[in-house]
């Protein structure tokens, strides 16, 4: 059996490889739409916050190269300085864009049970924390 560490990055690269493929289309990236979900349901998103939830996906610099995507293609705008929150035209699209990203949930959890997938999170957040905790 290869080591945890393996399929984490295997995992990882299958998601990024097949969401980037998927989002393409639409002008994303996964970090974009990422950045897109954090403010979905808000009026005014923080950056503070965006940064803050994906603080562990992206570094900085990707981290605003996502946040200057979604507001150059009209995702998203600034309703007031340092906050984000998404346009209409940008509600609209982010429909389209679920679907795809709801039939990517399907083929990646094809075979996994419910309780399955909820041990897996659980054990990852575990061993994660374990792991902070000593930094």
């Amino acid at each position: 059996m290869k080591p945890i560490g393996y399929w984490l990055n295997r995992t990882d690269h299958a998601i990024t490889h097949y969401m980037q493929d998927t989002l393409g289309e639409f002008g994303l990236t996964r970090l974009a739409w990422q950045v897109l979900n954090v403010i979905r349901d808000g009026t005014e998103v923080p950056d503070t916050e965006v940064h803050s939830v994906l603080f562990a996906n992206a570094p900085e610099e990707d981290r605003l190269a996502a946040v200057t995507l979604v507001l150059t293609d009209g995702w998203a705008q600034r309703p007031s300085p340092d906050h984000l929150a998404l346009t209409d035209d940008g509600r609209t699209r982010l429909v389209e864009v679920a679907a795809q990203v709801n039939t990517f949930r399907e083929v990646s959890l094809a075979g996994i049970s419910d309780d399955e997938y909820r041990t897996a999170v659980s054990v990852l957040e575990r061993m994660t924390r374990n792991l902070e905790s000593r930094t």
